[in-house]
């Protein structure tokens, strides 16, 4: 009897411990199921069905099935065939789901043709899918020099010598054709900037581009600025155009002064050239000042040898002391008269 009794309480134990974890079993799929009632009665509601096992499956492969649900939604009040496989591939593939789908329905209201793939491929190249299809319908106007460089005007000099300032804006479309490995705003502030400073430069006169400056414009524009870019240029405006600096007079006064400093360069090397020359003239003039003084000492040695052979006397000593005293009577009288006569002349 209490084997019986045993046995009975050990049935009733395992049922009670069945039913426990039954219970907590289902809590836990009832808890793990009803993140994803929400979705799936939202979908339902606005006729864009999404499986519960799509749903489960999302959750597995780590996809936000908000925002695959989300998408779906909007593509099927759009009119717009998008599966969730093909939305939960591009996620998966590092896509902007929520903004292909926007850019689509905005393209088929702007009633441009977009499909998926072109709409994927345009974001996968880093566009703003929106903004393109916005901007296609809608043209944007964008300044040159763009605000960011920190500069407020492009700088020209006419052949005049004259510094134009202008500031221009180019207004333009997008093309959807060419958004993928087209050029961007960027491209076009270049080329544009580039085209200004063209015609500035080849202006004859500052005046002709200030009397005119549409002729910026109209010859930007013939340049076809915006061939291999993913914007087509409606209109390039001059919003300001001012006179600068004469650069013409300026790098004129730089030359001038750069030729006055090689010529007083090269008149000083004339001027130490001419000093030196001087001090070796000099140098010479002493050499042969010393050569006369040792000719005069050999003049004794030769006198007191004439006298001691007897080839010259006593007479003719003094006869020579005369001659050399009158002529230096006859060059000190000549000086005094040069000095005098010189005096009289001034």
């Amino acid at each position: 009897m209490l084997n019986i009794l045993a046995a009975s309480s050990v049935g009733q134990l395992l049922l009670i411990g069945i039913a426990i974890v039954a219970v907590i079993v289902f809590l836990v799929v009832a808890a793990f199921l009803i993140q994803f009632v929400g979705l799936w009665i939202r979908a339902y509601s606005a006729r864009a069905h999404v499986g519960m096992l799509e749903l489960i499956g999302m959750k597995l492969r780590k996809v936000p099935p908000t925002i695959i649900v989300d998408a779906r939604i909007k593509a099927v009040k759009a009119g717009l065939d998008l599966t969730t496989n093909q939305l939960e591939t591009y996620y998966l593939n590092g896509g902007r789901v929520a903004n292909v789908v926007e850019g689509m329905i905005a393209a088929k209201y702007a009633k441009i043709d977009l499909p998926w793939a072109s709409a994927c491929a345009i974001d996968r190249a880093g566009r703003d899918i929106v903004d393109a299809v916005n901007t296609s319908v809608i043209p944007k106007v964008i300044d040159c020099p763009a605000v960011a460089s920190g500069r407020t005007t492009i700088d020209a000099v006419a052949q005049d010598g004259i510094q134009l300032k202008a500031r221009a804006r180019v207004t333009v479309r997008a093309n959807i054709a060419r958004l993928i490995g087209g050029a961007g705003e960027e491209t076009i502030i270049a080329r544009v900037g580039e085209g200004i400073v063209t015609t500035i430069g080849s202006a004859p006169s500052h005046k002709s581009v200030l009397e005119n400056p549409d002729k910026i414009s109209k010859t930007v524009l013939q340049k076809g600025l915006d061939a291999g870019s993913a914007f087509e240029i409606l209109s390039i405006d001059i919003a300001d155009i001012d006179v600068g600096e004469n650069i013409g007079a300026k790098l004129q006064a730089d030359q001038a002064e750069a030729d006055k400093r090689r010529f007083q360069a090269e008149a000083e090397k004339r001027r130490a050239m001419a000093v030196a020359q001087e001090q070796e003239y000099h140098a010479e003039v002493q050499k042969n000042r010393a050569l006369v003084v040792l000719a005069e000492a050999e003049v004794p040695k030769a006198m007191a040898e004439a006298f001691r052979n007897g080839n010259m006397g006593i007479m003719d000593f003094y006869r020579m002391k005369n001659i050399m005293a009158d002529t230096a009577m006859r060059k000190n009288i000549a000086g005094e008269e040069g000095q005098d006569g010189g005096a009289k002349r001034t």
